[in-house]
Parts: C-alpha cells; structure tokens; sequence
C-alpha cells in the first residue's frame, strides 16, 4: 500500500498474501524501492537479494528473496501463501 503512512509489514491476510506499507508514493518505482528496502530489512538480507519479478504497477506483487529458506519465511509470517 503506497503512502500508507510508516513502512512497515501489517501481516498475513486470510488469503496468504503479506500485507505492507511503504510511505513513498506509487510514482516512478519509489513505492517499489521502498518496498523492497523494507523486506530486506525484515529478513535480515542485503537489498540486492530481494527481486521484484512481476506486479511493479499493480497492488499485488511477486517477490523473490536469495538467501531465505522457505521455512524462515513461514515462520517470520505464519499463514503466508509461498
């Protein structure tokens, strides 16, 4: 969620998806750096380990991490849809 106030990750929704907030807007990719910088620093990786492969201009996004193990993942965020 873009201009969502603080960058921070809200959860897991019933559907499997991680819900977050950046506070950049949704213009010229800001949101999307934003994002990414927010997830490396939850999952304890360097930037350049988080992708973005698909979704950089819709609400949904597909997001590949190096260097986390699936089970790290689930752990950090139960109930999230890998």
């Amino acid at each position: 969620m873009p201009r969502g106030g603080l960058d921070r990750v809200d959860g897991v929704s019933s559907e499997g998806i991680l819900q977050a907030r950046v506070a950049a807007p949704a213009v010229g990719g800001a949101a999307n750096t934003a994002l990414v910088r927010l997830l490396a620093e939850e999952l304890d990786v360097a930037r350049s380990s988080v992708q973005l492969v698909a979704g950089a201009t819709g609400r949904h996004k597909l997001i590949i991490v190096d260097g986390v193990s699936a089970e790290e993942v689930t752990e950090r965020w139960p109930g999230i849809k890998l």
